[in-house]
């Protein structure tokens, strides 16, 4: 990152008015925003390229995997529709080259924005040396202003499965594609291992999800992650509910797992292991106890709704404090903090939105029904099945379903989730909808182009109000 004449001119102290510890969604954000408000800005990160783990390791990288396995799944439902083709034969190396190229034009693009900017960038470890400086390695002391930790966070690593060496993958070294397992164990139910399940099962592994609780995608409405859990019993060759792995060695070069379900046990061996159990923040080795920002349970650093920590004049966004780890949120942190520091202004809070990116997806927004009956809010529920959809059904993807959670006697929108074909390219009117303070008769009104999977939003609307066309619904008392 940076220029040659930056790196050899900077070897030395700088001043700056924020300084920016990690190159993610929320710190190179935070960089751009503030150097567009007149900052002098520099931004630190361990990483060649700009973007983090979601462009480098995670988002991007297993989103360019998933259009492939989608095209590929898709090429084999065709021949429902009269149109058969040949499985695919998979060419790793090049599937490979065109990701990472993927990956490699964005992060170019990165580095211009930064350059035409002037955001002073620096490849090395950063680490607080006190409440106003630094110390990047390579590149010398840096004091600030204003410093915003944006370090992400990684993978979690369970001890068990550390002996198991390059038979080990985790949502990392999975996006790598050094090969395709002829039998790969998926441990973690969640959304990451079931994305990754999903692309190793469309190139040709048999894929075995294990999860300790009672379903997939634990806290996620079970309306909607039904049609997903009907597609994936069909994808993959085992799904083992309520299971837990107690033992995990190597045997004649491949894996030999131990699973306990109540008082079951069972071995079974497997070409590959991916764990997918989760993240936890990068906050180790920054340097804090130089400041007096503090941590919280697991790690995550203590800070307020406009990103402040303890220490006047460092900010925390991100995976590194609680709260969802989606990258959007990141970027939406690194302007609320930004905010702050250019005017002490309280940056506005908005609905934060999350998809699975799996087939089919599912994404979601603002209040959840498992939410509402777990606070005790009370609320009712407008649906509308994709099999009224006239665009889903010439899809041949009807299984997908729309629905709104309703505040009972103003019909205002409390959420919505989608599950079913790019159901991520929809949840973005639910969020919009919810910032505005919109209700069902708002969504309802705005007229929906046909035939489209938007409709399905004011379909639902319709049905919220008692007034569905396309469905029956027996109206509320």
């Amino acid at each position: 990152m940076g220029t040659t004449e930056q790196t050899q001119t900077q070897v030395n102290m700088i001043s700056v008015d924020l300084l920016v510890i990690g190159g993610g969604p929320g710190g190179y954000h935070a960089a751009f925003d503030a150097a567009d408000r007149g900052m002098k800005v520099a931004l630190a990160d361990e990483n060649a390229t700009l973007g983090g783990v979601c462009l480098n390791r995670g988002c991007i990288p297993s989103k360019a995997l998933l259009h492939v396995a989608a095209l590929i799944q898709e090429t084999r439902r065709a021949s429902e529709w009269g149109a058969t083709y040949a499985d695919p034969s998979i060419d790793l190396d090049k599937l490979r080259a065109w990701k990472d190229a993927t990956v490699q034009r964005m992060a170019k693009g990165l580095d211009e924005l930064a350059r035409q900017r002037k955001v002073q960038t620096f490849q090395g470890r950063a680490k607080l040396t006190g409440a106003s400086s630094a110390e990047i390695a390579g590149h010398g002391r840096v004091e600030f202003k204003h410093c915003l930790l944006a370090t992400g966070s990684r993978p979690k690593s369970p001890s068990l499965f550390h002996p198991l060496g390059n038979l080990l993958m985790d949502s990392t070294s999975a996006l790598a594609l050094e090969n395709i397992p002829q039998k790969l164990l998926v441990l973690g139910g969640g959304y990451i291992g079931l994305e990754m399940g999903t692309v190793y099962a469309a190139l040709g592994s048999r894929v075995t999800v294990v999860e300790m609780q009672s379903a997939l995608l634990p806290g996620v409405d079970s309306d909607l992650v039904r049609p997903l859990a009907r597609n994936l019993a069909s994808m993959f060759e085992t799904i083992h509910l309520d299971t837990k792995v107690t033992s995990a060695s190597i045997v004649n070069g491949e894996v030999q797992v131990g699973m306990q379900k109540g008082s079951e046990e069972t071995l079974e061996t497997f070409s590959k292991i991916l764990v997918s159990v989760g993240r936890e923040p990068n906050t180790q080795a920054l340097g804090l106890e130089h400041t007096a920002v503090q941590l919280e349970e697991g790690g995550f650093i203590k800070t307020d709704s406009n990103g402040r920590t303890d220490e006047p004049g460092i900010f925390a966004i991100g995976d590194i404090v609680a709260g969802a780890m989606l990258a959007h949120k990141a970027s939406h942190d690194a302007q609320r903090a930004i905010n702050w520091i250019e005017r002490g202004e309280a940056g506005k809070s908005s609905v934060i939105p999350a998809v699975v990116f799996t087939d089919p997806e599912i994404a979601w927004c603002g209040l959840s029904e498992t939410d509402a009956r777990r606070k005790g809010i009370a609320f009712h529920v407008s649906r509308f099945p994709w099999s009224a959809s006239g665009r889903a059904q010439a899809m041949g993807r009807g299984e997908g379903l729309t629905k709104l959670i309703l505040e009972p006697e103003s019909n205002k929108i409390l959420g919505m989730g989608v599950v079913g074909v790019n159901a991520g390219e929809l949840i973005g009117e639910g969020v919009l909808a919810m910032n505005m303070g919109a209700s069902a008769k708002d969504l309802a009104h705005a007229v929906h182009p046909h035939p489209t999977l938007s409709e399905t939003i004011s379909e639902a609307a319709f049905a919220g109000m008692g007034q569905a066309i396309h469905i029956y619904k027996r109206p509320r008392k």
